[in-house]
């Protein structure tokens, strides 16, 4: 067994895609694959491995799940043939598949498919909360049966099927814009985005007065930093605080998926300018030695233009002033790659 694999207990090193607490960020990934012939045809199984130490550890780890995938896949089991490539986004169990640019401690700097650089930590809670936030499903469902129960009203009233159809015709259109114009109309009621953001906190923070959050401004919203003690991703104290300040459901699941958090600290190349995606596209590490050269090229392009950038602004810390030393080289690293302190610098 290898170092890479005594990572995983037996079973989530296999097909179940739970990483037991932990967060992998490999430098090293390989794909293995199996095949059984017989007289019902033929299967083939892929599966990956990964390793911080080398390309062998990795192999042998594909290698390793690969025949135990198609072992439980032969007993009758129902498994996925092949695994999908994912870089960070819906990967589900398997570890984050980026470049890594930088070891700092627990924490890894990894290059994202689009480009920028990201902070992958196990234990610091980062929350972005976005300003204009995507329609919640629940939200959206409920105005919509409301819409529909208005239009076979009015179709009862007018005794007129046409006249309902046509109402719940166009509600089907309207709901999300009418979900979307209701928010905002709320928020600037409340005093705006920043303002509704800063109120959960202090209500959150007046529940819990050992926590201490710093605050950064990002083009989209405010990003939130608790320095008061490490967190585990899954813990509830961790959920509790997502729910209570509003983060996006998406950034939520992943962070339990992957067991760390999260941070961009770099620009989104769109903003400032830089052409085209990164290619090849998608950006999904490693890359084929005969692609690197193009994926060079244009990330040169990429960090020469960033270098102009913040990708937030320090706002302000609340709560209870406390930093824990665990938790304080990681508000190091997110300010000085951010570039959160240089207020000259506009934030992309």
């Amino acid at each position: 067994m290898t170092a890479s694999t005594r990572l995983f207990t037996p079973k989530s090193a296999l097909d179940d895609h739970i990483i037991a607490g932990l967060m992998i960020v490999p430098d090293y990934w390989a794909e293995a694959r199996k095949q059984h012939r017989s007289s019902g045809g033929q299967i083939t199984v892929r599966r990956f491995g990964w390793s911080t130490s080398s390309e062998a550890d990795a192999l042998a780890m594909a290698e390793k799940r690969a025949d135990e995938a198609l072992g439980r896949i032969l007993s009758g089991e129902k498994l996925d043939r092949r695994e999908r490539k994912a870089a960070y986004n819906g990967a589900v169990g398997i570890p984050i598949r980026e470049e890594v640019l930088l070891r700092h401690g627990q924490e890894v700097i990894t290059r994202n498919s689009y480009g920028a650089h990201c902070l992958n930590t196990p234990r610091a809670l980062f929350a972005d909360v976005d300003f204009s936030p995507r329609p919640r499903t629940r939200v959206t469902l409920a105005v919509f049966a409301i819409f529909v129960v208005l239009s076979a009203l009015v179709g009862v009233f007018l005794q007129s099927r046409s006249v309902a159809f046509g109402m719940l015709l166009a509600s089907a259109f309207l709901v999300a814009p009418f979900v979307f114009i209701l928010r905002r109309v709320i928020i600037l009621i409340q005093g705006g985005h920043e303002r509704v953001t800063k109120k959960r906190l202090q209500a959150f923070l007046a529940q819990n007065p050992s926590w201490n959050v710093r605050l950064y401004r990002t083009p989209g919203g405010i990003r939130l930093l608790a320095t008061h003690q490490p967190f585990e991703a899954s813990s509830p104290p961790v959920l509790q605080f997502f729910l209570a300040v509003g983060t996006d459901p998406l950034y939520m699941r992943m962070c339990r998926n992957q067991q760390c958090f999260r941070a961009r600290l770099t620009a989104k190349p769109w903003r400032i300018g830089v052409e085209g995606h990164m290619r090849p596209r998608p950006g999904i590490w490693p890359v084929r030695p005969e692609r690197l050269q193009a994926r060079t090229e244009w990330v040169s392009k990429y960090e020469h233009a960033a270098a102009a950038y913040a990708a937030c602004h320090f706002i302000e810390s609340v709560g209870s002033g406390k930093v824990h030393p665990e938790i304080g080289g990681v508000v190091e690293l997110h300010d000085r790659e951010t570039r959160a302190n240089n207020p000259a610098l506009s934030i992309a």
